[in-house]
């Protein structure tokens, strides 16, 4: 299971989520034994085939050592890696995935040239290192003077990298799915009330801006093939003329608009890549 710390405003959205996919794979015939990311630290994991929804740097390390001596791990722990922010952004800007122009910068820097240069006006700032644990570690930033005083914070707070996005205007979407299956959900947050830490209040109610969805979904299983992220979801943006560029990548979010729906789906992609690693 996911530790708390990692799970904010949605500890128990995370805890369903995960023992409702643990049920359907019991139905299946499968025998699931769960532990909370702390025992799985502390003991030797006899089982051949971790599920897990991990955050810990420990518990990724332990994942990444299990997967390298032949475990199946899902979602694989340099998944999980990949997802953090400076990772995210190099991997999808590199490969060409819609993703909004970025600076990945030393938070002792004075970003405000290079900001001015790259018309950066409005920005986030997301640390660069790992995945949020407080509000404080996605902060929206209205000017540049403003961006480099939250950067010097993200300094103090001993957080050495970040990444600075450019602020999209547009509807603001969120995604959840999964590798392979026919399951794929989008809403939007900001209308429908769901939020972890109030950001969506910046971009506000959606225009229902149109957008090709299948292009879309296309590019996130993209993002998740290349991420080697199996159970994901994110967010996104629609531009005004229907582009939508993924602003964030996740690593087995809560679900838990669709989570009744979503289960049944993930214990197929587990039960699937089981037979397609019991067959190599």
């Amino acid at each position: 299971m996911r530790a708390g710390a990692y799970s904010p405003n949605h500890i128990g959205n995370d805890a369903a989520i995960f023992n409702a996919v643990a049920d359907q794979l019991r139905k299946r015939g499968c025998e699931v034994k769960i532990y909370s990311e702390e025992q799985f630290q502390a003991e030797d994991i006899r089982e051949e085939i971790i599920l897990n929804m991990c955050r810990e740097q420990a518990s990724i390390a332990k994942l990444q050592q299990l997967e390298d001596r032949g475990r199946l791990v899902i979602n694989s722990g340099y998944g999980i890696e990949n997802c953090t922010r400076e990772r995210m952004t190099r991997m999808l800007l590199g490969n060409g995935i819609p993703y909004p122009d970025s600076l990945i910068v030393n938070t002792n820097e004075d970003v405000r040239p290079e900001l001015e240069k790259s018309g950066f006006a409005s920005c986030w700032i997301k640390r660069g290192d790992f995945h949020a644990m407080h509000k404080e570690d996605v902060s929206y930033c209205r000017h540049i003077e403003e961006a480099q005083d939250v950067l010097h914070e993200y300094f103090y707070r001993g957080i050495k990298r970040a990444v600075i996005n450019r602020h999209l205007v547009g509807d603001l979407i969120k995604f959840y799915a999964v590798q392979g299956q026919p399951f794929f959900y989008w809403f939007y947050p900001f209308d429908e009330g769901h939020s972890k830490y109030g950001l969506e209040a910046i971009n506000g109610k959606s225009h229902g801006i149109h957008f090709d969805i299948d292009a879309f979904r296309q590019n996130c299983d993209r993002a998740s093939e290349l991420m080697d992220v199996k159970i994901y979801g994110g967010d996104a943006i629609v531009d005004n003329d229907g582009t939508v560029r993924i602003i964030d990548f996740n690593d087995w979010p809560s679900f838990a608009p669709c989570r009744a729906e979503a289960a049944p789906w993930i214990a197929k992609c587990v039960l699937s890549s089981i037979k397609e690693w019991k067959n190599k």
